[in-house]
Order: structure tokens, then sequence, then C-alpha cells
């Protein structure tokens, strides 16, 4: 996965793979791949909203 991937990026990606298996549109020797792909990209969006939480909290402290 890129490194310049932004969370909208990657959520763009996660919806048309939940779409794709959805409608079937996904070969099923693609599928795993595919479901490999989608945790990456979980785990990625994860990662960028716990960063972003973390942020506000300390920003939100700051001005107490």
């Amino acid at each position: 996965m890129e490194n310049e991937l932004t969370y909208e990026q990657a959520m763009s990606q996660l919806e048309k793979i939940v779409s794709q298996i959805e409608t079937g549109d996904i070969d099923i020797d693609c599928l795993s791949e595919k479901l490999k792909e989608a945790k990456t990209l979980v785990s990625y969006c994860q990662d960028a909203l716990k960063h972003v939480e973390k942020d506000v909290a300390k920003v939100l402290s700051e001005e107490e």
C-alpha cells in the first residue's frame, strides 16, 4: 500500500471492495486477495482515526 494514501482514499478503496463483494463482481480467485487488501485498509483507517483522536484530545486539553 502507498505511503501517501489518505484516509479518504483508503475509505474509497474499501467501499469499492465492499461493493464488489456485495454485487458478486469479484472473481472467486481474487476474493482472498481483496479481503487481505480490505483488512490492511481497515487497519490503516483505524490507525489514522486513533492518531486524529489523540491529536484532538491533546489540543482540547491544552485549551483548558
